[in-house]
């Protein structure tokens, strides 16, 4: 019912920028949360982000200062502004959702999108 689509990951130099992009469409009544996720080669799938339907923001110690998390609430899409890039930054990143389907019900559903991949290397 749901489709995330993540964009704009690459290949960057450290201490370069790049600004990843996630996208919801379908069934969507209200979205509750949005975040986004990280997983490195040989390691789990890690927190990186998250934002709220009332802009309550949460980010991992590992990216404080560096990332911004912000959101285009007529879009349906979530940002994530990644500055001061380094090598431990290396991931494929995931956006994830919990959302509402409709007004007749308070049941929230999990949704994942197929991930994009960021390189920092020189």
């Amino acid at each position: 019912q749901v489709q995330l689509v993540e964009s704009g990951g690459g290949l960057v130099q450290p201490g370069g920028s790049l600004r990843l992009s996630c996208a919801a469409s379908g069934s969507i009544f209200s979205i509750n949360v949005m975040r986004w996720y990280r997983q490195a080669p040989g390691k789990q799938r890690e927190f990186v982000a998250g934002i709220s339907s009332v802009d309550y923001i949460v980010y991992a110690d590992s990216v404080k200062g560096r990332f911004t998390i912000s959101r285009d609430t007529a879009k349906n899409t979530v940002y994530l502004q990644m500055n001061s890039l380094n090598t431990e930054d290396t991931a494929v990143y995931y956006c994830n959702t919990e959302l509402r389907h409709s007004s007749d019900s308070q049941e929230l559903y999990a949704y994942w999108g197929q991930g994009t991949q960021v390189t920092v290397s020189s």
